[in-house]
């Protein structure tokens, strides 16, 4: 089964490694700071630079459609023989959304709750960022049910980094990575 992993920055070789993953998608702010693991090549590792925000701040990079629209390219183009590693800073909320979007372009016809629950049944932690949902729903023209799905699970417990785990793609079975 193809597996998306999700993982926070200090996590990310370490993942990578022990999955066997060959896609890496990193989404969080100066991803210049971000060392591609020497088994990924270039093109199969997407930086995309926004902060953890869900409305326009200043100081602050707020994720834009484009950013959206990258990310599930890189998700569809994925061949899914070898899993996908998302990671952000804390692996919490850009990387569950991302994680979360990804899943729901990768299976259309997937119920989002489906996923919603999935994901808070792996991380207690998880706190998808609402704004990326908000895109990606328009995007992928779930009308609005991806933000409702994500809404329904809650904020995640607090934490300083959550915990890494698997989301399958097909069969939707999960488990911690």
């Amino acid at each position: 089964m193809p597996r998306i992993h999700v993982c926070s920055l200090r996590a990310l070789h370490e993942t990578v490694k022990t999955t066997g993953a060959r896609d890496v998608l990193t989404v969080m702010r100066n991803v210049d700071q971000v060392i591609r693991p020497a088994e990924i090549v270039p093109e199969r590792h997407l930086k995309l630079d926004f902060s953890d925000i869900v409305e326009a701040r200043e100081g602050q990079h707020l994720a834009q459609e484009q950013d959206v629209e990258a990310l599930i390219a890189f998700a569809q183009r994925w061949d899914r023989q070898a899993p996908l590693v998302v990671h952000c800073y804390a692996g919490v909320s850009r990387s569950t959304a991302s994680a979360f979007i990804s899943a729901c372009a990768l299976l259309p016809d997937e119920n989002e709750e489906t996923f919603a629950q999935a994901l808070r049944k792996l991380s207690p932690t998880a706190t998808p960022n609402i704004h990326l949902v908000r895109l990606g729903d328009a995007l992928l023209k779930r009308n609005g049910r991806m933000i409702r799905a994500i809404e329904a699970i809650g904020r995640g417990e607090d934490c300083f980094e959550g915990v890494p785990f698997a989301l399958e793609i097909g069969g939707l079975e999960t488990g911690r990575s």
